[in-house]
């Protein structure tokens, strides 16, 4: 059986401060599956760090954090830790 197709959801938490962005991508999570890319788009400085930190903390891999047009742009793929 094929593997099913990774999905690439895209977050706008454009204009919400902290910690919206993290619970708008946390919530994202929770629907995702292994290998799901998500998109988190915000405006909020502190996200760099968060994300980076909730990344961690879920064993999601983060592949980039940029500035792209006027939003600060990070690209997760959801990785389930195993028990």
């Amino acid at each position: 059986m094929p593997p099913e197709a990774e999905t690439h959801r895209r977050i706008d938490s454009r204009g919400e401060a902290c910690p919206g962005p993290i619970t708008d991508l946390a919530l994202a999570y929770r629907r995702a599956k292994d290998g799901d890319v998500l998109e988190l788009w915000a405006t909020d400085p502190g996200v760099r760090s968060d994300v980076r930190a909730w990344a961690e903390r879920t064993g999601s891999e983060l592949l980039s954090v940029e500035d792209r047009d006027g939003a600060i742009v990070s690209v997760l793929r959801v990785r389930r830790r195993r028990p």
